[in-house]
């Protein structure tokens, strides 16, 4: 990597951190492309190299955040829901700051909508309707119940400080996921 990609990189990772601590302090129509660049220490002029607006900036973060997520389970999938589970935690609360933000904070509802709908397509598959205890039940809502059921115990804990370390969380979550499917 050269020296211009590095201070690209770092330019972007600047904007993005500002962005993200903006969102926490005010809410997203408050927000000017001038504060963000302020915040970063970076010029207007640097921040439309990268990003097309505000607007642009929030459906990248977001997109960047699932996408990493998605990596995460496809490098997960041998793995059981509680010791799987405990990498999801565990990188929600290495970005604290974004999921606290965008669930609990006053982020943007566009973010649970996408979360939820992540959360259905990670366990899309786990779901057997044809015989034991969900025999018979719909497949899209049992999908729905349990992935409602995990984005509403991440923003409790995200809303409640992180009571439970990410181990416990995984533990707990995913001892009541695999008993539901």
């Amino acid at each position: 990597m050269d020296k211009v990609d590095r201070r690209i990189l770092k330019s972007k990772e600047a904007i993005k951190k500002a962005f993200v601590e903006l969102m926490s302090e005010k809410k997203f129509d408050g927000i000017t492309i001038q504060e963000i660049s302020d915040r970063a220490d970076v010029s207007r002029r640097t921040f439309y190299l990268h990003y097309l607006d505000k607007f642009d900036l929030l459906d990248k973060l977001i997109e960047e955040h699932i996408n990493n997520l998605r990596d995460l389970c496809v490098s997960l999938s041998d793995m059981d829901f509680i010791n799987g589970g405990q990498f999801f935690f565990e990188y929600f609360e290495s970005n604290y700051l974004f999921f606290s933000t965008m669930l609990v904070g006053g982020g943007e509802l566009s973010f649970r909508a996408q979360f939820l709908e992540f959360s259905v397509e990670l366990l899309k598959g786990e779901v057997d309707t044809g015989e034991g205890k969900n025999k018979g039940l719909s497949e899209e809502v049992v999908l729905r119940f349990v992935a409602a059921a995990y984005v509403e115990v991440i923003e409790w804990w995200f809303k409640e400080g992180m009571p439970h370390p990410p181990r416990v969380m995984a533990e707990q979550v995913g001892e009541l996921i695999e008993r539901i499917l």
